[in-house]
């Protein structure tokens, strides 16, 4: 099997190193140590980490430190996202707006890449094909 060119990186393996999570820094580090200099994050995991932070240079900072790249989502990501969402609604969810994991799931599944992760839920169930890196 090929390594992939890219991977994503989701939020919570991000959060785990940057908040030294006793349980899963390791872990999360370990996995990003594998992917040094191909590690990627998108406009909804990049949002989530604003979360906390005063100033984007920050997030900037910590995202090179880490040696994470910033990629957009590509049209196909944004189409797959939607029809995620559209899947969620019929099966009842009470979302009124597509959830950030559509958009992370939806963009590892329009580049056939995987996600580093520790929430496998809603990508196993609304993105059954992209490959998780996860515990």
């Amino acid at each position: 099997m090929t390594e992939p060119e890219i991977i994503l990186v989701d939020t919570n393996v991000l959060l785990d190193i940057t908040e030294h999570d006793e349980l899963w820094a390791d872990w999360s580090q370990e996995q990003m140590s594998r992917y040094l200099g191909r590690m990627v994050v998108n406009p909804m995991i990049y949002s989530e980490l604003c979360h906390e932070s005063e100033d984007p240079d920050d997030v900037d900072a910590i995202l090179l430190t880490l040696g994470v790249d910033f990629r957009e989502i590509p049209r196909l990501g944004l189409f797959l996202a939607a029809q995620a969402f559209k899947l969620y609604r019929q099966r009842g969810g009470s979302k009124t707006a597509p959830l950030p994991d559509f958009f992370i799931g939806a963009h590892a599944a329009a580049l056939g890449i995987p996600i580093i992760t520790r929430d496998v839920g809603r990508y196993r169930t609304y993105f059954p094909g992209v490959e998780l890196i996860s515990p």
